[in-house]
C-alpha cells in the first residue's frame, strides 16, 4: 500500500479523534461579543488564524526585503 494513504489515514483518524473528545462547549468573551462553540472548532479556528497571521507576516517582511 501506498505509505501517503497510510499516513493521511491516520491522520484523519487522529483528527477524528481529537474532535470527538473535545466537544464540550466553551464560551468565549471579547470585548462586549460573548460567542459559544465546540472546544475544538474553537482551536481550529485559532489555528487557522495562526496559519493566515503568518503567512501574511512571511509575504510582508519577504516584500520588504527585495
Amino acid at each position: 500500500m501506498n505509505i501517503k494513504l497510510i499516513i493521511t489515514l491516520i491522520l484523519i483518524g487522529l483528527a477524528v479523534l481529537f474532535i470527538i473528545q473535545n466537544t464540550a462547549v466553551v464560551e468565549i468573551h471579547f470585548l462586549f461579543w460573548k460567542l459559544s462553540m465546540s472546544r475544538s472548532l474553537f482551536m481550529f479556528f485559532l489555528f487557522a488564524i495562526g496559519i493566515i497571521a503568518g503567512w501574511i507576516g512571511h509575504s510582508y517582511f519577504s516584500h520588504h526585503k527585495k
